[in-house]
């Protein structure tokens, strides 16, 4: 699919990976609607680089997690620019909680990152397949984690979230073919925020990856851009880790 011109709908699309998916989409000439739940100054603040380039894209509110603000967001979005013909599920949340300490994994810490990761992607895919259905042409991206494929990672209810996401990235495939194609792309180790104050850690972890660099985020994006833009491909799992699982 060109991206030119295309509708894209980024979740959490104005910090870290999301921001870059953001620019890269705003590169290949789609129009970006730019999903923040609580960063608004950092989402308004990618939508003023996209148009001070020339592009266009839009900053919009809803907590993903909630059904009735994601169908407000995407029904706004449509409204404004006529349709919407890609997805980028990017937002997720975590917690830190070591992986063997399970009395720290309590309902309340399933509830939260279950609420955002799994079920808000699923309530935004919902809300925009009607889009693509009608125009009979569409793309939805997932953002996974290599912790949903190994099992470890920030916390037990994080790694399990992420290996839902790719079961459901399957079953969405399945769900909106032909028209709609549904990928995943699972990112290992990336310089993110989600860093900060571990800075050392992810220097040390570098140079024991096959291609001895932590990926940045624009790598990730012109992945997610490449999943958008191929026809030919559905319901897979796609791993950008520089070779950490390998």
């Amino acid at each position: 699919m060109n991206l030119n011109n295309k509708v894209a709908l980024v979740t959490g699309g104005g910090t870290g990976i999301g921001r870059a998916i953001s620019l890269a989409l705003a590169e290949r000439g789609a129009i970006v609607g730019i999903n923040y739940s609580r960063s608004k100054d950092e989402a308004e603040a990618t939508v003023q680089e996209i148009t001070s380039l020339g592009g266009r894209a839009v900053a919009i509110q809803a907590n993903v997690a909630n059904e009735a603000e994601v169908r407000h967001m995407t029904d706004q979005l449509a409204a404004q620019f006529g349709s919407i013909d890609l997805l980028v599920n990017n937002a997720g949340i975590t917690k830190h909680i070591p992986v063997d300490d399970l009395e720290a994994a309590n309902e309340a810490v399933w509830d939260e990152l279950y609420a955002v990761n799994v079920k808000g992607m699923f309530f935004c895919a919902r809300a925009v397949s009607p889009w693509m259905k009608k125009s009979k042409a569409g793309a939805i991206v997932n953002l996974g984690s290599i912790a949903g494929q190994t099992g470890s990672g920030s916390s037990l209810p994080y790694a399990v979230s992420k290996a839902a996401v790719h079961g459901l990235t399957k079953s969405l495939a399945r769900a909106l073919a032909p028209d709609i194609t549904v990928n995943c792309i699972v990112p290992g180790a990336v310089a993110t925020r989600w860093w900060e104050g571990k800075e050392e850690q992810m220097h040390q972890l570098a140079p024991n990856l096959l291609l001895q660099r932590i990926a940045e985020p624009e790598d990730i994006a012109r992945m997610v851009c490449a999943a958008l833009e191929q026809e030919a491909m559905t319901g897979q799992i796609i791993t950008v880790d520089s070779g950490q699982t390998l």
